[in-house]
């Protein structure tokens, strides 16, 4: 918007008749600050103040790292990296006021009045317009070398300033602080701080909530426990029948029967030895047993333990089978 135009705009503005007052647009606060628990001690009246030692400049606009390059060129420009810094991105290029944050030792909570005429700022109109702000005998003046572009940046005592600049063939205009958008200055160490403060304080109520968390779960926990009635009953009785099943088969397991089948087996090989005899099968079914051997053809009798019923036939040997039990 040319300045003929917003001219038109404010006469046609006062015609229509008279506007409600309306104030400068102040700054709130941020994530940041609500989460390091700052919001009520943060500043958005600030006070206007014109710095002496104020310098400005351009850089070429990266996405994504235009504080960062404005906060290098600022200190550089400076001899510090203490500085205190605003800046705004218009037509690909970072148009930036900076100071060294010492000038601010008397006005901590201010703001330049002179930012509010960066490109893309409330009180900038276009290129060719000189921006003046006088305060308390102090002048300044923002304009743009029509011939490089560069924007240059003047501050002085008024009685020798403004009749300077209002020599030059351009327009002028006055900035009200009462009326534009005030732009806050930025301080990479301050922000940083506040960015730890911040991740501090979330760290605390994190760990507060899960100590909390902890002691309610351990503390109803502990009321089921108190409270909860137990029937024990039902597992003593399974514990027992338990113990005495064991006590049974542990008794069985004593009363095997093992070692009188063995003796018996002995007498049986020690018989049949002395009728030229063979133990060819022994079987145990229950509490019973019977045995199979081979012995002579001759053999009719029993003899000791060996008493049973000769089988028919007769084996390849020669020998008759006997069978007993």
């Amino acid at each position: 918007m040319s300045l003929k135009d917003k001219v038109l705009g404010a006469k046609a503005d006062q015609d229509a008749g008279p506007q409600p007052e309306a104030g400068p647009v102040r700054p709130k606060s941020g994530m940041a600050e609500a989460i390091a628990g700052e919001t009520k001690s943060f500043r958005s009246d600030l006070t206007p103040f014109l710095p002496s030692e104020l310098i400005g400049g351009s850089i070429p606009q990266i996405p994504g790292m235009e504080e960062e390059a404005v906060w290098n060129a600022a200190a550089q420009a400076s001899g510090t990296e203490r500085v205190h810094y605003c800046y705004s991105v218009e037509g690909g290029r970072c148009w930036y006021l900076a100071i060294p944050s010492t000038a601010l030792a008397s006005n901590p909570d201010s703001w330049c009045p002179l930012a509010a005429a960066l490109p893309g700022n409330s009180e900038f109109w276009d290129r060719q317009t000189v921006y003046l702000y006088e305060q308390e005998g102090m002048a300044s003046a923002l304009r743009w070398d029509p011939e490089t572009g560069r924007m240059q940046v003047f501050i002085g005592a008024a009685r020798t300033l403004l009749p300077r600049i209002q020599s030059m063939d351009a327009n002028f205009v006055t900035i009200n602080p009462d009326v534009a958008t005030i732009v806050p200055w930025k301080n990479r160490a301050l922000r940083t701080e506040l960015l730890a403060r911040s991740t501090a304080r979330t760290l605390l109520l994190s760990g507060l909530s899960v100590c909390f968390l902890c002691i309610f779960l351990i503390m109803v926990q502990y009321a089921w426990t108190a409270l909860l009635q137990r029937d024990l009953v039902s597992v003593r009785d399974a514990s027992e029948k338990a113990s005495n099943d064991l006590m049974i088969n542990a008794y069985n397991a004593l009363q095997s029967d093992t070692i009188k089948h063995m003796v018996k087996i002995q007498q049986l090989l020690d018989t049949l030895r002395t009728i030229e005899g063979t133990l060819v099968k022994y079987e145990v079914k229950g509490s019973s047993a019977s045995w199979d051997a081979l012995v002579p053809k001759s053999f009719t009798q029993g003899v000791g333990p060996v008493k049973g019923t000769i089988q028919p036939g007769m084996e390849a040997d020669g020998r008759v089978r006997l069978k007993g039990n």
